[in-house]
Formats: C-alpha cells, sequence, structure tokens
C-alpha cells in the first residue's frame, strides 16, 4: 500500500452534492513511498453560506471562510501537490467528485488514480459491520484531536495505513489496493482521456459504435459514475457487446432527474439505438379505447398511433402487447360476470349466447336478458381501475425543474401526458409554446409523469402555459 506516491486527504463542504455545493477546507499528508514528506491544508471560501449544521459539526464558520483564498487561488499549488500521485480518502468518490469540480470551475481537468479507505477497510475486516471513521478511530485506538476538520481526517487516514502496513499481510493488502486502484480499460476505439471529461452531474448518456451508428442511452444522476460503470462490468451480458463495439461517447446535462428521464425517452426514440430494446417495445403499447355513451358498442384495441389526444378519457389498461390486453378483459369478465360476446371477445353460439352465459357466468346480455345498460353500467365498474388517469390541467404545462441551488433551470413543456420539448430559457420557452404536439402517447412517460406530478418535489414549480 505504501509503495506508492500517495496524498491521504480530506474535504469538508456545504453540502452533499459535488455540482451545487463547495469546498470550504482542504487537508492533504503527502507520502512517497512510505516516508512521510510534508502535509498541507487551507481553508477556501465557498463564496455562499457555510449552512449551520456544517459549522456546527466542524467548526468552520461564514467568517472564518471569508477571509480564506477561493479555489482558483489555491488550484495551482494544490494541483501540483497531487500531479503524479495516487488519491487516498475515505468514501473517496465524494472528496475526488468535489476536487473535480472545483478544478473545472477553475478551467483545470484533474483526474488521478482513487483509492477509498472505506472500501479498503471493508475488503481488510470483512468480520467487521461498521468501517466510517469514527469506527476505525476507536478499533484501532488512533487519537485524533481534530476531527471533521480536513488535515486532522487525513491525518488519521495516515496512521491507519501504517497501522495496516504493520499488522496486516503485506501481500494480502498490496492485492486489495491494486485490485481497488483498478480502473476500466479504455476500448481500442475511444480517445485514452474519454472518463475525464465525463461530468459529475445528471443528464443523459449515448454511445455510438462504427458509422456514428447509436449502440446505447442511458441516464443518470451522475452520468460520470453510471457510464463507468458499464465499463467496469464491460464482460458481462448486454454490457460486453456495447464496450466491444463503443466508438464514441456522447452526454447532456440536465437540471435534475425528471429532465433527464425526459431526454431519455427522446434520444430513444429518436436515434432507436440498437440496445436499448426494451424501451423501443415500450412504443408498441396498446389500450382498450371504450365509449360508455355507446354501450352496444365493444371495447376496441387500439396502438399508440392510432390515438388522438380526444382519446385518453376513454382509455382503459396499457399494455404491451396485444395478448395481454385480450387476457385482461377476459380476465375482467370472468371476474365481474360479464358478457364475452358484448365485450367482443367471442362469436355468439347458435342460440346467440357466449359461452359464459352456458356456464351461469354471464347475465344474458348476449340474448337480452340483461339490458345493455345495466351490462355497460357493470362494465364500467369492472373497468374503472383500469381507466387512464385524466390530464388534471386545463391545457398544457411547464414544470420548471431547478438545482438545489437555483443556479440552473430547464422548462419540460408538457401537454395530455405528452412531452414536447425543454427550453433552457424564458425565450425559448415561448418558441415550445407553439410546438404542436407530434408525439404519441407513450406508455412509460404517462407513468413517470403521473407519478411525479402527484407530488413534485420542492425542486420543481409547475406553470400553467397559454394554449398556442
Amino acid at each position: 500500500m505504501l509503495n506508492e506516491r500517495i496524498v491521504f486527504l480530506d474535504v469538508e463542504t456545504t453540502g452533499g452534492s459535488a455540482v451545487y455545493d463547495r469546498i470550504i477546507e482542504i487537508g492533504l499528508v503527502e507520502i512517497d513511498c512510505g516516508r512521510f514528506v510534508d502535509e498541507w491544508s487551507s481553508l477556501v471560501n465557498p463564496q455562499r453560506h457555510v449552512p449551520l449544521g456544517v459549522q456546527t459539526l466542524t467548526g468552520i464558520s461564514d467568517d472564518m471562510v471569508a477571509a480564506a483564498p477561493r479555489f482558483e487561488d489555491i488550484c495551482r499549488e494544490l494541483e501540483q501537490r497531487l500531479e503524479g500521485k495516487v488519491l487516498a480518502a475515505h468514501n473517496a468518490s465524494f472528496d475526488y467528485r468535489f476536487l473535480r469540480n472545483e478544478f473545472r470551475r477553475a478551467g483545470v481537468r484533474y483526474a488521478a488514480p482513487v483509492l477509498c479507505t472505506v472500501k479498503l477497510a471493508r475488503r481488510l475486516f470483512p468480520q467487521h459491520r461498521r468501517h466510517n471513521l469514527d469506527a476505525l478511530i476507536m478499533r484501532h485506538s488512533i487519537f485524533c484531536i481534530d476531527r471533521h476538520r480536513a488535515l486532522g481526517d487525513a491525518r488519521v487516514l495516515w496512521e491507519l495505513a501504517q497501522i495496516w502496513q504493520r499488522e496486516l499481510d503485506n501481500e494480502i493488502l498490496n492485492l486489495a489496493c491494486a485490485d481497488l486502484l483498478r480502473r476500466p480499460p479504455v476500448p481500442a476505439g475511444l480517445p485514452h482521456d474519454v472518463f475525464d471529461a465525463l461530468p459529475e452531474a445528471p443528464g443523459v448518456y449515448i454511445f455510438y459504435g462504427t458509422n456514428d451508428v447509436a449502440l446505447y442511452a442511458g441516464r443518470s444522476t451522475n452520468i460520470r459514475s453510471r457510464v463507468l460503470a458499464h465499463f467496469m462490468h464491460g464482460h458481462v451480458g448486454k454490457n460486453m457487446q456495447i464496450v466491444k463495439a463503443v466508438q464514441r461517447v456522447d452526454w447532456l446535462e440536465t437540471a435534475g432527474e425528471l429532465g433527464a428521464y425526459l431526454h431519455e425517452m427522446r434520444l430513444v426514440k429518436k436515434l432507436a439505438p440498437l440496445y436499448n430494446r426494451q424501451l423501443r417495445r415500450a412504443r408498441e403499447w396498446c389500450a382498450w379505447l371504450w365509449n360508455p355513451e355507446d354501450p352496444a358498442s365493444p371495447p376496441q384495441l387500439a396502438e399508440a398511433r392510432e390515438l388522438e389526444m380526444a382519446d385518453l378519457g376513454k382509455l382503459y389498461g396499457l399494455f404491451r402487447s396485444r395478448s395481454s390486453a385480450r387476457e385482461a378483459l377476459r380476465a375482467l369478465a370472468e371476474a365481474h360476470g360479464l358478457c364475452r360476446v358484448t365485450l367482443g371477445l367471442e362469436q355468439p353460439l347458435p342460440n346467440g349466447a357466449c359461452s359464459a352465459y352456458e356456464l351461469n357466468r354471464c347475465r344474458g346480455a348476449c340474448i337480452g336478458t340483461e339490458s345493455m345498460i345495466s351490462h355497460a353500467m357493470r362494465m364500467m365498474q369492472a373497468l374503472s381501475r383500469l381507466r387512464i388517469r385524466p390530464w388534471p390541467y386545463s391545457g398544457r404545462i411547464a414544470v420548471r425543474e431547478r438545482d438545489p441551488h437555483g443556479e440552473r433551470s430547464e422548462f419540460h413543456v408538457i401537454d395530455q401526458w405528452r412531452y414536447l420539448g425543454t427550453a433552457k430559457s424564458e425565450a425559448e420557452l415561448h418558441e415550445l409554446r407553439e410546438a404542436a404536439a407530434r408525439d404519441i402517447f407513450d406508455l412509460d412517460t404517462y407513468k413517470m409523469l403521473a407519478r411525479f406530478l402527484k407530488s413534485p418535489p420542492r425542486s420543481c414549480d409547475i406553470l400553467a402555459l397559454p394554449s398556442p
């Protein structure tokens, strides 16, 4: 473990999001092949308020960081201290994300091999349940007077490393470190630094193959970690096929998770990626279309591409195949004693009855012993649980999705459960107001929006839009 040039590092921050929060303190201990070289720390002015909870935990106040240098003022010195070294931290992905984003804001591209001491502790001591820093301090009897300060926690990591080096078999320790430091191989068709450019932000990503054929589109709250996961598991199943064929990686950042989902759905429809089979099949859904005002007319099986917006209030059930839709209607007929002939599920017997009537499971709408109105009322009750939720607004809406600090927002325009597009500004929103609802009604988009609009998060506002 210590046969490397290592920097044990810790950062204190204004919060948990590397995209929206900022670093307020950095501390590091530099080691060269097991030999202590130097230690360094600095408060950092985050140019925003330090939350009270963070002040209580760390003891770092607004007054303390007000006079501190900004990250861009210390980034060159920090870059020199980190250059060519393994970055070791507890829950290292947290510290690494913050460092990368702060460097990116300062115009510096930073990448390093990362060793997570949480993951290392789990590998080395699987018999223990807890591996947070407090648990390790207690377990190894480490004295720390500056807990939750960056340099104090970095010193604890350096002491932990020395203890593990003394008490454990070196081969076991070195193998565990080597495994954790392993990075996904970069496929031959991609630039060597492709992973370093990936943002740690919500959005969508697309893998392209030969002749720019779209292979796969996905979404994530952290584009970088999700893309890396594809390549880390590139020897398994679908990932293996994608990794072998990928020639280019593209991405689009969004303000939040809703935007990532909507953009993913649109990209799948537009690009028809080879390996998005499930989402591609989702466009082939169907539903029962029935007008209770015409009780003698049986339900009609309608596919998505056949529907108009006015039909949505008459739809019952959402099915991924015609066979599953018919099976569901048969089950309803069986459970509620409905007439299979009236439902259009079978042809009448020579006497005009349906097969269920012969078994006393139909009240006789097929032969007139039950009125069509009575049958329609029972049918409406049976179908009620399958009815598509009515559009709860008088017209189009824009869902304004903001990042937690309000630094970035997007307007997602929706009408009758159909996603019409996303605007980045008020001017673009005005243009979208004039757009026609060209997209077909989509099953997965409907399900997601029905859940989302039932209880929108605080980061989103619902804005009514005038009719086009």
